[in-house]
């Protein structure tokens, strides 16, 4: 009887890269992509439409390391647009994307592709995040970041929002920026929006 033991090329998996704004964590999805890059295999970036902060055509961390990527509106686009050559897709901001990117993601794995899936893990109310929390469930590896808190200088795992200037954008979950309107605390240092406490 002859047992065919699983390679890497036949075996594909789910790697969740996760934390708050500032945790690096878009630096880390960009050295694992250069990595598979070096190594020869085919790489895909995908990230939102909606994430446009840097650059359109890139993924980009806030320390201006850049790979080049595909915008996506649905993550049903990523069948679409996969080369049968690819072996590693990157998924960048996925807390923006429905929850199709966890069946896509599970499929794609299952078709022997490695899937690296970067994201905010809590949103700006200290709440699971869109899609993150089911991506880190069915992952085979979770790396969770911490960034730097700028009140204290502990591990920062929230992202607090700075004030807002309308009602509209105080209750608004998704409004895209950088330092301008976030930044990284720790447990201690964040504060709850008002509507919260």
């Amino acid at each position: 009887m002859n047992i065919q033991t699983p390679t890497i090329w036949t075996m594909g998996w789910v790697e969740v890269i996760c934390g708050s704004m500032f945790s690096g964590k878009t630096e880390e999805l960009i050295r694992r992509l250069r990595r598979a890059q070096i190594a020869k295999q085919k790489v895909q970036i995908f990230k939102p439409l909606l994430d446009n902060r840097y650059s359109r055509d890139h993924v980009t961390s806030h320390s201006a390391l850049k790979l080049d990527a595909q915008n996506i509106q649905n993550p049903e686009e990523i069948l679409t647009l996969l080369e049968d050559n690819t072996r590693v897709v990157g998924i960048d901001e996925a807390q923006f994307l429905s929850h199709s990117v966890i069946e896509l993601s599970q499929r794609l794995a299952n078709r022997g592709l490695r899937v690296i899936v970067a994201g905010l893990d809590l949103d700006y109310r200290c709440q699971p995040f869109g899609t993150m929390p089911f991506l880190m469930a069915i992952a085979e590896s979770v790396t969770k970041m911490s960034a730097i808190c700028v009140i204290c200088g502990n591990p920062a795992s929230r992202t607090q929002r700075k004030r807002m200037k309308t009602d509209a954008e105080l209750n608004n979950q998704v409004i895209i920026g950088a330092e301008d309107i976030y930044e990284a605390r720790c447990r201690r240092c964040f504060e709850p929006p008002e509507s919260d406490r």
